[in-house]
């Protein structure tokens, strides 16, 4: 019992003191956000028949779909082809400002919007990975994911410089976008847009009121101990937010290991060689016969696969077993996304996986890329991914904003 207590103070301090595991999260903001960007860019051409007035699933059909199960998507506001496409433009918009770190607490509220507004209005369209993306887009919105490789990061560092020189820098851009957001939202739920499942517009307005009495902490407050106690909010809502993030990764390959063990295709080793066959999957006919030639290469890589799916929730604990078998899922992901044509169902698992690689490899990936930007931009410029922490502070441990000097307007939390 005496040495309870102390381990579990240690845990309470943990998970109160920061927001845990800042590189893996800004990991999985980048991979999120770059896999759906991409789509909508790849699917610019097609966008009418995916997602608006030209496609199989009609606005009338889709409306009667939200009509019993109260999912949420602006795109059923209106039928207009203009607001469609005002709405695609904007998804596209918010999705490359996540990727960029922009304004992050914003930006990843309204990234989830872009993507239940589409992924909802055609319920069809998807290749697995929009499930991934479907849940991760609203886990996001939970975590602070904007701490390091991000404008925002900079933008933090900039003001604590300036407070170091005796500056009061102040931000208009911040309360601004958050007041024109509040006044659309309350626009919103005015005209009746918000009825259906209470879940999203309650979490809308949770943010944007959360938002803003972090606002009003910093500005009115005498001393710096609301800041402070909602600081400490942020970081339990964050590292709540990881862990469960962590644990639908665990479940997605644990169920999918689990199903596969009662397959007779996988039991006798040959489900690998049928969908390199499929002509819906073959993108490069020569490759998959390639791939398909040694069937003892087929039954190793079947008996691989569902071993790794099974067995990767059990060897969290054994960083060395769990490192390998990671290695092994991206791979067989990479694979994947070439041979049988899926790379957006392949991206959003890898950005899921990445929540499991270790920091110090991040780390180091994190120099290489501001190694190799460094090389390629003027002289005198500035990084992203470059990060000086304060003196006696290490990398990636510092919040996203400093405390506010007396009398200083802080910004809203990114």
């Amino acid at each position: 019992m005496n040495g309870f207590s102390p381990a579990l103070s240690r845990l309470i301090t943990r998970v109160t003191d920061a927001a845990l595991g800042p590189h893996q999260t800004a990991v999985i903001r980048i991979g999120f956000s770059l896999t759906w960007l991409l789509f909508l860019l790849r699917e610019f051409p097609h966008r009418h028949e995916l997602y608006g007035p030209d496609g199989p699933w009609s606005w009338d059909l889709a409306e009667q779909l939200i009509a019993t199960n109260d999912a949420f998507t602006v795109l059923l506001w209106s039928d207009s082809r203009g607001w469609f496409e005002a709405v695609y433009a904007l998804a596209v918009l918010w999705s490359l400002l996540l990727l960029l770190g922009w304004r992050t607490r914003t930006m990843s509220v309204l990234f989830m919007v872009g993507v239940l507004a589409l992924q909802n209005r055609s319920v069809f369209m998807g290749d697995g990975g929009d499930n991934v993306l479907h849940l991760m887009s609203v886990y996001l919105v939970f975590t602070r994911c904007g701490q390091v490789w991000s404008l925002d990061a900079r933008r933090a560092r900039r003001a604590a410089a300036a407070r170091a020189r005796g500056e009061r820098p102040r931000d208009r851009v911040g309360p601004a976008l958050w007041g024109v957001l509040g006044l659309s939202l309350l626009l919103a739920t005015l005209a009746g847009r918000m009825d259906g499942d209470w879940f999203i517009p309650a979490l809308l307005w949770t943010v944007w009121g959360a938002q803003a009495l972090w606002w009003l902490a910093g500005r009115r407050a005498g001393t710096g101990q609301a800041r402070i106690l909602l600081d400490v909010v942020a970081n339990i809502v964050h590292n709540g937010a990881l862990f469960v993030i962590m644990a639908e990764a665990c479940l997605i390959y644990a169920t999918a290991g689990w199903y596969k063990v009662q397959g007779s295709r996988w039991q006798d080793g040959t489900a690998v060689y049928y969908p390199l066959h499929l002509e819906y999957f073959s993108p490069w006919p020569a490759l998959a016969d390639l791939l398909s030639a040694s069937g003892t290469m087929v039954m190793l890589v079947t008996y691989a696969t569902v071993a790794v799916q099974v067995a990767f929730p059990f060897t969290l604990f054994n960083r060395r077993v769990k490192n390998l078998l990671l290695a092994f899922m991206i791979m067989e992901h990479a694979v994947i996304a070439v041979v049988l044509g899926l790379p957006f169902f392949s991206l959003a698992m890898i950005a899921a996986d990445a929540v499991f690689l270790p920091t110090s490899f991040l780390r180091r990936l994190g120099g290489l890329v501001a190694r190799a930007g460094g090389r390629l931009r003027p002289r005198g410029g500035a990084s992203i991914l470059e990060r000086q922490p304060p003196p006696g502070r290490p990398v990636g441990e510092e919040p996203v904003e400093a405390a506010p000097a007396p009398g200083g307007a802080p910004s809203p939390r990114t």
